[in-house]
């Protein structure tokens, strides 16, 4: 299965010039890096927000939010997805581009 493009083009707009920005293919879909650290990406139709174990429980009380299982099956604490309901305007999707960035810098460069 292929992930949504013009949801990745979307986020990459939102990102506009982010300083130490790359993009990585993984979780079968892409993720944009910022200092090495995951901040945000698309698998499938959705979007992947890492927002950090303090975020967590705020983030998922927030509509059409649920975690991000990846195999392991157990989700990690502060990594989750925002199905499309949840990012009709271009606002929504700079909203979560944000809270994912403020928390890869958050973390030490890699």
């Amino acid at each position: 299965m292929g992930y949504d493009t013009t949801l990745a083009d979307r986020i990459r707009k939102a990102l506009g010039r982010q300083t130490g920005l790359t993009e990585k293919e993984m979780f079968g879909g892409v993720a944009f890096m910022v200092r090495g650290n995951m901040a945000c990406g698309v698998s499938g139709k959705e979007m992947m927000v890492r927002v950090g174990p303090a975020g967590h429980d705020a983030a998922m009380k927030e509509p059409h939010v649920h975690p991000f299982n990846l195999s392991s099956g157990k989700p990690p604490r502060g990594w989750l997805l925002v199905r499309p309901a949840g990012l009709k305007t271009d606002a929504e999707v700079k909203a979560w581009v944000k809270r994912g960035v403020a928390f890869a810098l958050s973390l030490p460069p890699k």
